[in-house]
């Protein structure tokens, strides 16, 4: 396998250095030409959406701002199915389920920037200790349903990809500073231009805060893109970024007892506990056309991702050893935090490499028939190195080495998808994908004692797709398919920490949709889809941060998720004759019925219950959106928008009454409302922004997890300003 891997990595490297000896210098520049596209999957085109079949939503750079997001979670809870959840109210680690989905780390869902994957281990770890920061994205594509063939290895819930920002073809300068209370600090820098054949656009972002909520951390964030021209049929865009973050990120939260009581909501309960992020990538993009129907790219890149994690050790019932604090109601048992006097460090470096091959082909059929053929190849190395010391003070700075251990994976993907152009208003679309994924585990030093434990395992699956797309007097767009979902398990669960194979089975479910999307000129865009995804076994995570008392999953079984989303775009400017306003009104509404389908049995309350029938943990049954949009022509813009969760329960056996430690029990349900404006002063280049977050204050449990209850932000104001020409 890994001789495989270093032929094809030569073969890559041979083709792309010939073609840049071979390159010539444009008679006609970039500068003369269209900008080099950022990598899409979805794309904004007119008329591209019909040609999809299945749901998909894209997030514009305009919509970002006009939101003015203080992260991430604020964009995504505008896409009908999908669910966030906070963790500690800034969104640097995004919890994102789609339909049903337990949305913790992210892990059932395939999260891009560029097209290159963001997780941690992409395989063997699927997990987002690292969130792109939505600040400097140009816009944000979700595609849910049937499509999802060409990518991978998720397959289950959906796909993610960021889009950040192309080279420009003339030279820009953007420069965005907002400010707000708890010393909230954004500061955005970009440069982009266009010179003869190569672009580049350099940005830098620096986001800290001392107290929003009960959070303070630091963020420097820097990306450069280039993108070169070598021939009039080759061109190579190259990206670099770096990411570093250090916040006092923790797990635990608070115990029910102290959230009735209230007044502790973002008191900062382990003072010591630290978290350092630490990203860096590079990637490598050719791309060469051969003619108006062959197409080739292939795609390098690698990345480290750095994550150490100092957490203060504490109990729930009073301790025989030293404690450093006490929160909570020492008089109901397990209504008390006891923060001990040791930490643990659990430090973690990841390894990703990965080289992709992908081949477009378009060609007719007939007279009248056309079909565009996607085929490639891709191999991916991953690598963990995995560390647990124990400290012998709350803010101690390392400690003694009690596991360690390294994990290694190989991927193999090989795919094809045909996309059959019936006529210009019927496409079929008709794909199967192959992920074979080895994988290794080896423990040195397991509980204070060195060892070496090792094993290995293999896991191959077949996933097939197919999907329709018609459209009715390009207004009316109907479309459906059904596709093979498909996650691999965890390396360290699938292994077991005496070096034992375990049967944890891969994630398998069959995913149907059915939808419409209606779109009458600019006045009215709207979308209708039903979806059914019925699982053979869904891997049910257990791990400290989704709340439970180890790391790991377990088969959970069957599931079947059903749903209905619904969702419009209402421009009512041209009905009240302000032609030369934006008045818009937009809603999404999701309804979901997400439940265990078949026998499982589990402990509570000293009984066993059969748990099938019940609702699905972190699966709230309805979701709402709706944003009201008003622009002047003088620059002046208005927005409000609302958000509705309905209430969900934070286990399998869906309690309702809440456990005196906070993690299990029903959240009710709650509304948020945002509000922004923003004033546009071009004889200046500049735009004057004001947001309020949570204008009513509400306060409301925004998550269980992962320890303990995390209250949602109270109202945050931040205002500032963007300079750009």
């Amino acid at each position: 396998m890994i001789s495989m891997f270093k032929h094809v990595a030569i073969i890559n490297i041979i083709h792309l250095f010939f073609s840049i000896l071979q390159a010539q210098t444009p008679t006609d520049t970039i500068a003369t030409k269209k900008e080099i596209p950022a990598y899409t999957i979805i794309g904004e085109s007119e008329g591209l959406l019909n040609h999809l079949p299945g749901s998909v939503k894209f997030i514009s750079q305009q919509e970002i701002r006009r939101l003015l997001p203080l992260s991430g979670n604020e964009v995504f809870r505008r896409i009908p199915g999908v669910h966030v959840t906070d963790e500690e109210g800034m969104g640097m680690r995004l919890n994102l389920g789609i339909r049903g989905l337990d949305p913790d780390r992210s892990r059932a869902v395939l999260v891009m920037e560029d097209g290159i994957p963001v997780s941690i281990n992409p395989y063997g770890e699927n997990e987002l200790y690292y969130t792109p920061v939505i600040d400097r994205m140009e816009g944000v594509e979700v595609l849910k349903g049937s499509g999802q063939i060409l990518y991978g290895p998720q397959t289950i819930g959906g796909i993610v990809n960021y889009i950040t920002a192309e080279p420009s073809l003339k030279p820009s300068l953007r420069f965005r500073f907002m400010g707000g209370q708890g010393l909230y600090m954004n500061g955005f820098l970009n440069f982009s231009t266009t010179y003869k054949n190569v672009g580049m656009s350099i940005s830098y972002l620096r986001k800290q805060a001392e107290a929003v909520g009960p959070t303070w951390f630091r963020i420097n964030d820097v990306t450069a893109k280039f993108a070169c021209k070598l021939s009039e049929k080759s061109k190579l865009t190259t990206k670099l970024a770096y990411y570093d973050e250090y916040s006092n990120s923790t797990y635990v939260g608070l115990t029910q007892a102290m959230y009735d009581a209230g007044g502790q909501d973002f008191v900062q309960l382990a003072p010591d506990d630290r978290l350092y992020v630490q990203r860096i990538l590079g990637s490598l993009q050719h791309e060469y056309t051969f003619s108006k129907k062959y197409k080739l790219t292939t795609t390098a890149f690698g990345y480290i991702t750095t994550r150490n994690w100092q957490r203060q050790d504490f109990s729930l019932s009073k301790p025989t050893m030293a404690y450093d604090q006490v929160w909570g109601d020492t008089t109901i048992t397990n209504g008390a935090l006891y923060m001990l006097s040791t930490n643990a460090h659990r430090d973690r470096r990841f390894l990703v490499s990965g080289i992709e091959n992908r081949f477009s082909m378009n060609h007719t059929i007939g007279k009248k028939m056309s079909n565009k053929l996607e085929s490639g190849v891709r191999l991916i190395f991953e690598k963990a190195d995995e560390e647990l010391l124990r400290g012998t003070k709350p803010d101690a700075l390392s400690g003694n080495m009690q596991n360690d251990e390294v994990r290694r994976g190989y991927g193999l993907a090989i795919y094809a998808q045909d996309k059959f152009y019936i006529n210009a208003n019927f496409h079929i679309t008709a794909g199967v994908r192959g992920e074979f994924y080895w994988f290794e585990r080896h423990i040195i030093r397991w509980n204070y004692t060195d060892t070496s434990l090792f094993n290995n395992s293999f896991v191959a699956q077949i996933i097939p797709g197919v999907g329709l797309s018609y459209t009715l007097k390009n207004m009316v767009n109907i479309f459906g398919g059904i596709h093979r979902g498909f996650a691999p398990p965890r390396i360290k669960d699938a292994i077991s920490n005496s070096g034992n194979v375990y049967n944890l089975e891969a994630e398998q479910s069959w995913n149907y949709e059915l939808g419409t999307r209606i779109s009458v000129n600019t006045f009215l865009q709207a979308e209708l889809t039903g979806f059914y995804m019925d699982f053979t076994n869904q891997v049910i995570p257990v791990s400290q941060s989704s709340g439970g008392a180890g790391s790991g999953f377990v088969n959970g079984g069957a599931t079947r998720h059903l749903g209905l989303e619904a969702g419009f775009t209402l421009n009512i400017a041209p009905f009240v004759k302000m032609d030369k306003y934006i008045l818009m009104v937009d809603a999404a509404v999701t309804y979901l019925d997400a439940r265990f389908n078949s026998n499982r049995y589990m402990i509570g309350n000293g009984d066993t219950t059969n748990v099938r029938g019940n609702i699905l943990p972190y699966a709230p049954s309805i979701t709402l959106t709706s944003a009201l949009t008003f622009e002047a022509p003088l620059g002046l813009g208005l927005r409000l928008t609302g958000n509705y969760i309905g209430k969900q329960f934070t286990d399998p056996l869906n309690t309702v009454i809440p456990t005196a430690d906070g993690r299990i029990g029903e959240l009710p349900g709650y509304f948020l409302l945002d509000g922004s404006m923003y004033w546009k002063v071009p004889k200046i280049f500049t735009t004057f922004r004001l947001s309020v977050k949570n204008i009513t204050n509400e306060r409301y449990i925004a998550s269980r997890r992962p320890q303990g209850i995390r209250v949602g932000l109270p109202m945050v104001i931040t205002g500032g300003f963007e300079f750009a020409f």
